[in-house]
């Protein structure tokens, strides 16, 4: 990368917060990439009314990575694109098998997309330059898992744990795949509805979700209701009892 390419990347990304729309459009909320194929391809159209460049790179799950400074088993091509507007772009992602990668289980990277629109013709010395930045998280799944990204979020199994303001719900994932919530509460059998603040659920782990609200140790029965989203970016509905 040239001193011009790190410099235009580190200004806009510290400007990322000011931006509230991006003329860039991703063709998917996330990348599912089978380990047997040789390359997955994901399409960008500029629907904004004047040219951007595009810079594009994979990091390991830090947002503070640069694309000179990652370290993982994958190319993304072009990795800087000019996208006239109207016109689209299609990127081509290959993985690069590397040891110690498991192949039990999905991994999880992330995807940088970072929109940079042209200067202006008339710009004025006290111009600033926007950019805005997409992350899409890219699930590499190698061959052969048993079960599949549907059934592991259909058997997820949910307990309360705890009791007092540490109390919390607790989640366990016995599959190989990644989940990734919308949404999560508790629907006690007293009625109380309880909001959880939930994350990603890595295969085979499980994880403690707090509780936004207060509740007795005593209330230990009830359903869980979640959205989770699928391998297309939709969110899907499911309700599960808690366990005992």
């Amino acid at each position: 990368m040239t001193r011009r390419c790190s410099f235009l990347l580190g200004f806009c990304c510290a400007l990322l917060p000011l931006l509230t729309q991006a003329n860039v459009v991703v063709g998917g909320t996330r990348v599912i990439y089978p380990a047997q194929e040789t390359e997955v391809s994901l399409g960008l159209t500029n629907k904004g009314e004047q040219p951007a460049l595009v810079q594009v790179w994979i990091d390991d799950g830090s947002a503070d990575s640069r694309p000179d400074d990652v370290d993982v088993p994958f190319v993304v091509m072009p990795p800087m694109v000019r996208i006239n507007q109207g016109k689209g772009q299609t990127l081509r992602i290959a993985h690069i098998p590397r040891p110690g990668i498991p192949g039990d289980r999905e991994s999880v990277y992330w995807l940088n997309i970072l929109d940079v629109p042209p200067l202006p013709a008339d710009q004025v010395s006290n111009h600033m330059q926007l950019a805005f930045r997409t992350r899409l998280k890219l699930f590499l799944r190698p061959e052969k898992l048993s079960g599949n990204a549907v059934e592991a979020a259909q058997t997820l199994r949910w307990s309360l744990i705890g009791s007092g303001p540490g109390r919390v719900l607790r989640v366990r994932n016995d599959s190989a795949f990644h989940v990734s919530f919308n949404s999560v509460q508790v629907k006690l059998k007293s009625g109380h509805v309880l909001k959880v603040r939930s994350h990603m659920l890595a295969p085979k782990s499980s994880a403690d979700f707090p509780l936004e609200q207060k509740s007795s140790s005593a209330e230990a029965q009830g359903r869980v209701v979640y959205e989770w989203i699928s391998d297309h970016g939709s969110s899907v509905r499911r309700e599960a009892a808690l366990e005992l």
